[in-house]
């Protein structure tokens, strides 16, 4: 089992930044790649970006690419989302998820979750 939390959410403008931490306990988080999903109201839970095992591999939605970019720290225990440039169709909850592999890009591919986290973009 692999417990997720998630963190960093909250009210930004339109242009600005925000950072969201996946701490993960349970089984050595270096076991599995990690991938963030978002959720608007009203709509299905979508891909964001995914990372290897290992950090040398990255995937990313095009809506994202060039804004977001997702790391982690295996040390820690600890997966990352650096959001810049955020607009407001960036608004969701934002959910953190543990899986076999990285260039999995469905929700229902991934194994574990976190709770999500909100973050909302004003204009």
């Amino acid at each position: 089992q692999v417990q997720l939390v998630e963190s960093g959410g909250g009210l930004v403008q339109a242009g600005g930044s925000l950072r969201l931490s996946c701490a993960a306990s349970g089984r050595i988080v270096r076991a599995y790649a990690l991938g963030w999903f978002r959720q608007a109201p009203g709509k299905e839970r979508e891909f964001v970006a995914t990372i290897s095992r290992s950090g040398r591999s990255t995937s990313y939605a095009d809506s994202v690419k060039g804004r977001f970019t997702i790391s982690r720290d295996n040390a820690k225990n600890t997966g990352f989302l650096q959001m810049n440039s955020l607009k407001p169709e960036d608004t969701a909850v934002y959910y953190c998820a543990a899986g076999a592999s990285y260039t999995n890009t469905y929700y229902y591919e991934y194994d574990y979750w976190g709770q999500g986290t909100q973050v909302t973009v004003s204009s």
